[in-house]
């Protein structure tokens, strides 16, 4: 009798799980509508952990990964990267999808694309695929992290965008989009451009759902990736109130499911993406199981009546000497 040989390869494509792609507007391109994470606190204290856990994601089935100049994990991102093309993991860099994000001290016209460069650098690559505004505030050029009230500027709109779709088309990166950016700031933004934001990162989950910003994204063809689906608890700003939030443990409770996936779930159901970091191995394969279940319209009912509550309020951008005087200026009120 023959005998059927598995190779190791074999064996961890059976367990891979394929994630579902959405489209990006009119960009013919596409993104995987769950990512992994690789900001850890403090930025750049785990470089290592970052590495092994970008590696082991790829092995599950992960395809996009996220990161910003600000997190210090563009590196061990590239490093992790590497290593999955020399393991056979993955058979070209085009099968990842990844996102990198200008940091404030560099959102002026003229260091935009230098900051892109860098970031390619770091990361090793030739080109990424979705290139973010971080937040709508410049600092002075060339401030770290962490900064004062005093070094917060406006945001040049018109001229930083400029400089976006120049990356882009230059083949640095094939989408831009902004992250952070309420309502009318996008409504700001779009009246310049001539590529418009094929995507826009916000804070978004059961506790914070955001179903204005939601409404206003898919009439002007903007997708939406959630980033804190699991309400960032550990982080500098995080909250357990979705981990906590009694009517999802009642949920995930009577269909034998986790908190965590629960929310995850609805997220996805609501049509974005969304970005979520855990470099735990279990709970990886865990975030991942969220597929082939869906929640029902009275499931779905309950969480809509879930009290909101914006968990990443940065009321460092507010003061009566900046761009911003208030939280609600800074949110269009959408707090």
């Amino acid at each position: 009798m023959s005998q059927v040989h598995l190779d190791s390869s074999s064996l961890k494509m059976k367990t891979m799980v394929s994630i579902p792609e959405a489209p990006l507007g009119s960009t013919g391109k596409t993104i995987p509508l769950v990512g992994f994470g690789t900001a850890q606190f403090p930025f750049g204290a785990a470089t290592e952990a970052v590495k092994e856990s970008v590696v082991h994601a790829i092995e599950v089935g992960y395809r996009h990964f996220d990161t910003a100049a600000i997190y210090q994990s563009e590196e061990p991102l590239g490093e992790a990267i590497a290593q999955a093309l020399r393991l056979g993991l993955i058979k070209s860099r085009d099968e990842l999808f990844i996102t990198s994000k200008l940091w404030f001290g560099r959102a002026h016209r003229q260091l935009v694309l230098p900051a892109l460069q860098t970031s390619l650098k770091n990361l090793g690559l030739e080109y990424i695929d979705l290139y973010l505004i971080h937040f709508p505030v410049s600092l002075k050029p060339g401030t770290g992290f962490p900064y004062n009230k005093e070094d917060i500027e406006p945001l040049d709109y018109e001229g930083v965008w400029e400089a976006m779709e120049e990356c882009q088309n230059l083949g640095l990166t094939k989408s831009i989009g902004v992250s952070n950016f309420a309502c009318k700031k996008l409504e700001r933004l779009l009246a310049t451009v001539k590529i418009p934001p094929a995507v826009n990162q916000v804070e978004l989950n059961p506790v914070w759902q955001q179903k204005k910003l939601r409404d206003f994204c898919e009439k002007k063809g903007i997708h939406i990736t959630a980033y804190s689906p699991l309400g960032a608890k550990g982080t500098v700003w995080g909250t357990n109130r979705v981990m906590e939030c009694q009517v999802l443990k009642e949920i995930a409770n009577a269909k034998g499911k986790s908190v965590a996936q629960v929310s995850l779930r609805w997220v996805y159901q609501q049509g974005v993406s969304l970005v979520v970091k855990s470099f735990n191995k279990e709970r990886m394969k865990e975030n991942l199981d969220i597929f082939d279940w869906e929640l029902s319209a009275e499931e779905l009912q309950k969480i809509e009546q879930i009290p909101q509550y914006r968990g990443n309020r940065t009321e460092v951008h507010v003061s009566g000497d900046g761009p911003y005087k208030s939280l609600e200026d800074l949110w269009d009120g959408e707090i």
